[in-house]
């Protein structure tokens, strides 16, 4: 069962997160953010992971980065030794306007490149500014290299969405088990 609880509790955050790589796309999100919740619920179904997260803080940006931060200890910890797994994953995802193009290694360097941009200062109740950080910050504490591109699209929500997505098919592909035992590394450990 690769199934990781990870949880942060700081002055500023209270943060809970539950992962189960091998789910459903069951997806209960509550963090006080409407947009964030529907963007990792979108995350998990598209992954088909079953994802369980409460977050409380005292501001949104505060909450939102350590729901990430935690997020990718998770995913980092339900993967154990990562013997056995596909290791990188990719998609290209549409959705109406917006074309994403996302690519995941989970070999234990953290690396984000993200090119994202958006026209508005929020979607809904998330501020556009924290997309990038926050999708950086999965990647380093996930240990994984995150690429995200941003193809085309006009409207933020479409792009917003289609990035979660693609990160959700992009991950479940890198965490298949692809049957074989070994660390899929050529130095043997990751």
């Amino acid at each position: 069962m690769r199934i990781s609880e990870k949880t942060r509790k700081t002055k500023e955050t209270d943060v809970r997160v539950r992962i189960n790589l091998d789910g459903s796309g069951r997806a209960r999100v509550d963090t006080g953010i409407k947009f964030l919740d529907h963007l990792l619920e979108s995350l998990a179904k598209h992954g088909s992971f079953d994802l369980q997260v409460v977050a409380r803080g005292d501001l949104p940006h505060h909450v939102a980065e350590d729901t990430m931060i935690v997020l990718g200890e998770a995913i980092d910890s339900a993967l154990g030794n990562k013997a056995g797994i596909a290791r990188m994953g990719d998609a290209i995802v549409p959705m109406d306007d917006a074309l994403v193009m996302v690519a995941i290694d989970l070999g234990g360097r953290a690396y984000p490149s993200i090119e994202a941009s958006f026209w508005k200062k929020k979607v809904e109740d998330l501020s556009t500014d924290l997309i990038s950080h926050l999708l950086e910050t999965l990647a380093v504490s996930g240990k994984m290299n995150l690429h995200v591109e941003v193809m085309r699209g006009k409207n933020d929500h479409h792009k917003a969405e289609a990035i979660f997505k693609g990160i959700g098919v992009a991950l479940s592909k890198a965490c298949r088990r692809t049957g074989r035992r070994s660390v899929p590394s050529t130095k043997g450990v990751i």
